[in-house]
């Protein structure tokens, strides 16, 4: 038997007064305790992902040396915003919340850790957790940001050519200004599909 690992998802607010969603739950058929993928299963159990949509903390990519061939020096900056860290304790916070209802009680024998060691309400523990339990979700845009010429943090146009220099566009995700509110695939195949018809456009026109 095969199935898709996350076959439930949604998508809630942490604060009713919000216009859209900020957070995303996957929920998956198997315990999440390892990072960066699985480990073999012990026992039998389920897991659900918080994921915070649109993240205030802003990382940095710099140069690590005047060796072109160096790994540059990466700082995601994770959780710097304050309103990173309450978004996604009420994300964390609401699924425990949602799993301790009755109706799901008899399905539920215990939380894994850390979670069964913390109080629904001990706000400082659950951040702790979070900080020392949470990773990214492999969704990075922005580091050739699009806007216009004139502004300080835009690397290409709106044409996504490369501010300055000739000939060179950039065409994926890191062009999205900020992060969208889910996947990025779609969208990125939507920038392509635009970006291919700027180019014929400008072929068509050019003498």
């Amino acid at each position: 038997m095969s199935d898709c690992v996350t076959p439930v998802g949604a998508f809630l607010k942490t604060d009713k007064a919000l216009e859209r969603p900020d957070i995303q739950y996957h929920i998956m058929l198997a315990l999440l305790n390892e990072p960066h993928g699985f480990a073999d299963p012990v026992e039998h159990g389920f897991g659900i992902h918080v994921c915070q949509l649109r993240p205030q903390s802003r990382g940095t990519i710099s140069l690590a040396s005047d060796n072109p061939l160096a790994p540059a020096r990466i700082d995601p900056n994770y959780l710097a915003a304050p309103e990173d860290a309450r978004i996604l304790r009420e994300g964390v916070k609401n699924v425990r919340r949602l799993m301790s209802q009755p109706s799901l009680q008899t399905l539920i024998s215990r939380e894994a850790a850390p979670w069964s060691t913390i109080d629904l309400d001990d706000d400082a523990a659950t951040d702790e957790a979070i900080r020392s339990k949470a990773e990214t979700i492999y969704h990075p845009v922005g580091t050739c940001a699009m806007g216009p010429k004139n502004q300080r943090t835009s690397v290409v146009d709106p044409s996504l050519k490369v501010i300055g220099l000739d000939g060179l566009r950039v065409v994926d995700a890191s062009v999205m200004p900020r992060l969208i509110g889910g996947n990025t695939n779609a969208p990125t195949i939507m920038i392509a599909e635009k970006c291919a018809d700027m180019i014929k456009r400008e072929l068509t026109a050019a003498p």
